[in-house]
């Protein structure tokens, strides 16, 4: 297991029974560098979506037990944010939750001569994302060939 992995294991660990008290979801936690500086992320959401408040309140508590248990080496930047409209749909729940939704999704080998597609998210098992295209038009996307899965929005 890789050091970033690692860490990220002992941050969820951490973090979560903060999460589960607030009745929060703990949506994602991430240890990346970016320019240079280390950060881990904590991505938490709650029906209705998350507020500043809830970040700074998870925020406090789980930078208190970071500190108590100091298992990371490096220096890093410690953040707790809502995952946003355009989070990746990485977790099962985040996909059942977006059954019926249009989706993007980013391949990392063309399937059916394409690398990118827009549909309509209508099944996924522990291996497939079935996805369909107007009324008859599907595919079975094995899940291994994802690189990115996440809702699509027009702005």
């Amino acid at each position: 297991m890789s050091r970033r992995e690692t860490y990220e294991q002992k941050a969820t660990a951490l973090i979560l029974p903060i999460i589960e008290q607030m009745k929060f979801e703990l949506v994602d936690v991430e240890y990346v560098k970016e320019g240079g500086t280390w950060y881990l992320r904590a991505y938490i959401d709650k029906p209705g979506g998350i507020t500043v408040d809830d970040c700074e309140a998870v925020s406090r508590l789980f930078s208190d037990l970071l500190d108590e248990e100091d298992f990371i080496e490096d220096s890093y930047v410690m953040e707790v944010s809502s995952p946003g409209l355009d989070r990746p749909l990485k977790k099962d729940r985040d996909l059942e939750r977006s059954i019926g939704r249009e989706v993007d999704v980013k391949l990392f080998r063309p399937l059916a001569g394409q690398k990118e597609m827009t549909g309509t998210l209508l099944a996924f098992t522990k291996d497939t994302l079935t996805i369909g295209f107007g009324e008859e038009d599907r595919i079975d996307i094995p899940r291994e060939t994802i690189a990115l899965v996440r809702l699509s929005f027009d702005f």
